[in-house]
């Protein structure tokens, strides 16, 4: 098994590409090792130590490190991680099925909603996915969009820029009612 890398605009956060499905669908995002329970590929990726964060794509993981660790040090046991894995043929999610990404939305903007929706899932998820990160739709009140940021997008220094002159600039460029749009935690 080979598992290529790609570095992401988040320094702390590497991309790996075992070369095999991850998800059928959707995304998984775990925040931390406490959150890692209902995955057996993520409590070994957490074990290999100096790890703050994984998140699971179609085709690849995401992993954040500590700032306190060297890349050096800790991306050897990531990649022994991912093989062992694979080659154990445990399953990458136990019970629970990955999230599809976008929170439901009930009122009276529902039409706006839904070109939100559109728009992130032609026209922003691919990108941001190249970078080995997600973007999901949160809400929307009195024209403000909120996203969530989930892998290397979550804690990137250019994440601010991205969401300011890029998504809300495609937003407001397509939707009118759209005036801003801010971030949110998990």
């Amino acid at each position: 098994m080979f598992i290529q890398t790609e570095s992401t605009p988040n320094p702390a956060t590497l991309k790996f590409l075992p070369g095999q499905t991850v998800l059928e669908v959707g995304t998984a995002d775990f925040p931390s090792a406490e959150a890692a329970g209902t995955s057996p590929l993520a409590k070994r990726i957490f074990a290999a130590g100096g790890v703050t964060g994984v998140f699971f794509g179609t085709d690849f993981v995401t992993v954040t490190k500590a700032d306190a660790t060297a890349w050096e040090h800790v991306k050897p046991a990531i990649l022994g991680a991912i093989m062992e894995h694979y080659q154990s043929g445990a399953p990458v999610l136990e019970g629970e099925q990955a999230a599809s990404g976008h929170k439901s939305h009930d009122g009276p903007d529902g039409d706006i909603v839904r070109q939100i929706k559109e728009l992130l899932d032609t026209r922003v998820r691919p990108a941001v996915a190249q970078d080995g990160g997600d973007i999901t739709f949160h809400g929307f009140d009195r024209g403000v969009v909120y996203l969530h940021m989930q892998g290397a997008c979550a804690g990137c220094p250019s994440s601010t820029l991205t969401l300011k002159m890029g998504i809300e600039n495609l937003l407001r460029h397509y939707i009118p009612e759209v005036l801003e749009v801010r971030p949110v935690a998990a």
